[in-house]
Order: C-alpha cells, then structure tokens, then sequence
C-alpha cells in the first residue's frame, strides 16, 4: 500500500479506534467498577496514577527519532538510519531499566509515600500492582522502539488495526476473569500479558516485513546531544501533563484514601472522552497550519489574517461539539454518573464540571498548539504550563485534604482557568500574530445558540425526574435536538452549516444515481 494510502487509511482508523475505545470503555466501566468494589477500584487508579509518572523518563525522544530518520531517509543512508535504531534502542533499554529500579523502589517504600492512606490488606494489593504495573512501563520503553520505526515509515494501518484488536480484546478477556471473582491483580495481569504479546507483533513487523537492522556502534557525532536539546521541551510538557493529570490521585490516595481516588477517578475518566473528541478534530489541521505559516511572510498582516481564520473556524467546529457534551454533562451528568458507576460517586459529578469548564478554553483552541510549533513559538507554552502545574501541585495539596475530590480538581480547575484563559490567550494575541479578540468575539455570537438548549436544560431538570432510566435516554435525545437546532438556525454560520451539508448531499448523490 503507497504512503498516500497509508496516511488516509491510517487516519480513518484512527478516529475508528478513538471512537472504539470510548464506547467499549463506557460500556466495560459499570461492570469494572462494581465487580472491583469502590476501594480496589480508586487503589488501581492510584497505582497506576503513580506508575504513569514513570513515564517522563521517555524525554520526548520518540519525537526526535522521526526527525533524525526523516533526514537520513531523504539523504538515502540507510547504514546512519540502521545506527539511529541501535542508538534508541540503547537509550530507551536504560530509560526502561532506570524505570524498573524506579518501579521496585516505590513498591517497596509504599508506606512512605501513603503514609496512612490505605489498610493493611490494601498494602499488599498495591505491592503486587505496582510490581506488575512497572514491568509492564520497564518493558513498555524498548519495545516502543519498535512502534516509533513503524510510524516513522508510515506504516499506519498495521499500528491502528493492532491497536483496535487490543482495545477489543482486553475486556473480553479482562470480564470473565472478574466475574469469576479474580480482581484488580487478575486485570493488570491481562494488560501486561497483551502488551508483551503487541509487542512482540512489533518486534516481528520491524525484522520481517520492514527489515531494519540495529547498528550499536559508530554513531554520528553529536546526535545525541542534539536530541536532548530539540526533546527538552518536549519533555517539559510530558511532565506538566503527568503533574496536572495524575498528581492529583496520588495526593488523595496519600491524603483520603482509596474510595476518594474512585470518586476522582470516574470524573477524570469522564473528561477523558471530552478531551479525546476535541483533540481528534484539531489533528486533522496539523499539516494545513504548517503549510499557511510557510507561504506567508512572517508576522505579516496576510499571516494573522489567514491564521486567525483558521483559528476560528477551527475554534467554532470544536465549540459546536463541545458545547453539546459540556452543556450535557451541566444537566444529566448527576443521573449519567449514577447508573453508570452506581451510588457513592455523587461527587464526581462536580469533579467533571471543574475539569471539563476550564479545560475547554484550550480544548476549543487545541490548534493554537500547532500554530505554536510552526512559528517556532512553543517553549514559552512548555515554561508557562510548567509553572501551572506547580501551581496545580501547591493547591491541590491544601484542597484535596480539606475537601477531597472537589478540591483536588478545583485545584486543577484554578491552574488551567490562569494558564488557558489568561496567560495563553495574551500570549497568543502579542506574539503569535492572531487577534484573540476576533476569535472570542465569534464564540460569543455562536454561543448566542445556547441560549434556548439552557433554558430547556433547565426546565427538564426542575420537572422530569431524569433518575428513571428510559426518561434520561429520552430527554438527552430531545436535548440533543433541540440543540442542534438552535445551533443551526441562530449560531451556526454557512461554512459550518456547508460542512455538514457537504457529505449529506454526496451521500444522498450516490444513492440517486444507483437508483
């Protein structure tokens, strides 16, 4: 199959798998979460919370491997492309057996970091987790050697379809073990069993079918320090992420113990999908942006121009989308959340209002990232987000003892409205070359759409009792409706009214003329 091809089926089943993975996740949770119990479930969240900062030993390096092979395969040398692969599988075997030792530290010094957050019982589950768990992440650092050469050579379709088959097959295998009465143990066992199998398909893919070879010898000078400087910040940005978006379960499991965890736990998980559906559209512009700051003049009116109207149209796209399922959450999240985890978790309903509000000021802005990177103009989002995480850090630690989960997302919530809403947002209008204003004030007239959506939201709230099954699916429909219309007739402008348009007629084109 030619690149071409390679690049537009990969991206069909990208969005597949993203669409795959939030399905079968909202359908597995409800049986996940009850068959563990709301302890085991928020000490499995917290583990692994802890495990994934482990992650910020990759550096970014991944994202300089493609840089450096782009360059060798143009030039056609294929013995440095060879020396690259030896050189990264060097880097990332230590980076895994630096993680290893991390991993058996912490699992043996899990009283110094919970204090007295969790039972004895408790204790020896969370040994046996984070033993399993930092096998998997040592291993996880090699092997993505493997995966890193099969995008680099834009071999898509094989990662996307060995991606769906996992995320298809780790529930099928994971529910009959759990409705045996196996647990938490039995389903990280399972992960770490289907990742040595992926990536030994990995390893396979690489020798056989695309024939690389690893040269540990001879490397051209001075990459490496190269590297480290071009993923510097890159890695400023993996450990920002890890702080705001795992930080805070530690805490609590240190702090609250492990049934607060479960309550934050399905509030993140929640904001998961919302995040996901943003960062899917804002991809597919990744190329168009770099392409628009190229063949204009650099901070030339010409070049705000076009880039500020991409901003909005993209901002726009993002705001319809993300307005329905935020809007949703406002007024069926407290009946979602209760027939989806069941009783006890009545907080993670303001847990996700405090992560998914805030968020979506960057969510809807998410190609504003890329129009960064083109410009060259992305260390100064790493260096301000980094001392947003701090922030976040300083905060939730107050917070979440006083007020459990609520707190560790407001925490979270603070950090990112001072950092998205404010520091971004000035820092876009002075120098990245796009007027802010012009983008906030066409949110505002599309949001003019919400008005009549809230006022029945509201009213729907006040006199329907959403707690009975089929009366939640019936007026999230109607919600649904009504939104769209409102949007359509009040917000929604005739590119974005084109852009549904579009497919509609093509569909409806075909179907005539086999008629």
């Amino acid at each position: 199959m030619n690149t071409s091809k390679q690049l537009k089926l990969g991206s069909i089943l990208s969005y597949a798998q993203m669409i795959l993975s939030v399905v079968i996740s909202l359908v597995y949770h409800p049986f996940m979460i009850r068959l563990l119990g709301k302890s085991e479930y928020g000490l499995y969240s917290t583990v692994a919370s802890i495990i994934s900062l482990l992650s910020i030993l990759n550096l970014g390096f991944n994202a300089g491997y493609i840089r450096y092979y782009s360059k060798y395969k143009q030039a056609g040398d294929t013995e440095n492309i060879y020396k690259l692969n030896g050189l990264f599988m060097i880097i990332f075997t230590i980076i895994g057996i630096v993680s290893l030792i991390g991993s058996l530290f912490l699992s043996f010094n899990l009283k110094w970091i919970f204090d007295k957050g969790l039972t004895v019982n408790e204790y020896a589950t969370a040994k046996i987790l984070m033993l399993l768990l930092g096998v998997n992440m040592a291993l996880s650092f090699p092997m993505s050697v493997f995966t890193t050469i099969i995008s680099a050579n834009e071999r898509f379709v094989f990662l996307k379809v060995l991606g769906m088959l996992r995320t298809v097959v780790s529930p099928l295998v994971t529910l009959p073990l759990l409705f045996l009465g196996y647990r938490s143990i039995a389903m990280v066992s399972v992960s770490l069993g289907l990742s040595v199998l992926t990536d030994f398909c990995y390893f396979i893919y690489v020798k056989k079918v695309l024939k690389n070879k690893f040269i540990f010898h001879g490397f051209e000078k001075g990459v490496f320090k190269s590297l480290f400087i071009y993923t510097s910040f890159i890695a400023i940005n993996l450990i920002v992420d890890q702080i705001n978006w795992n930080i805070d379960k530690f805490l609590l499991g240190r702090y609250k113990g492990t049934e607060v965890v479960a309550v934050y736990a399905v509030g993140y998980s929640l904001y998961q999908y919302y995040m996901m559906m943003s960062t899917s559209i804002s991809g597919v512009f990744t190329p168009r942006v770099h392409h628009l700051v190229n063949e204009t003049k650099k901070d030339s009116f010409e070049q705000r121009k076009v880039l500020t109207d991409l901003f909005i149209k993209v901002g726009r796209v993002q705001f319809l989308i993300l307005g329905l399922v935020a809007s949703g959450v406002v007024f069926f999240g407290q009946p979602f959340i209760y027939y989806w985890s069941g009783v006890g978790y009545e907080e993670s309903y303001f847990v996700v209002l405090l992560l998914v509000f805030p968020a979506s000021i960057s969510l809807i802005q998410n190609v504003g990232i890329e129009i960064q990177r083109a410009l060259n103009k992305h260390k100064f989002r790493s260096l301000a987000y980094l001392v947003m995480a701090i922030i976040n850090l300083v905060l939730s630690i107050f917070l979440c003892q006083r007020y459990g989960a609520i707190g560790a997302a407001l925490g979270t919530a603070v950090s990112l409205v001072l950092a998205n809403g404010l520091i971004m947002n000035i820092y876009y209008q002075k120098a990245c070359n796009l007027n802010i204003l012009a983008f906030w004030g066409s949110i505002l007239r599309l949001s003019l759409g919400l008005i009549i959506p809230i006022a029945c939201g509201i009213l729907i709230m006040q006199f329907i009792d959403l707690y009975s099954i089929w009366a939640l699916l019936l007026f999230i429909i109607v919600y649904t409706a009504i939104y769209c219309a409102s949007m359509w007739f009040i917000g929604m402008n005739a590119y974005e009214k084109d852009l549904l348009l579009k497919p509609i007629r093509k569909i409806a084109n075909k179907i005539i003329k086999k008629k």
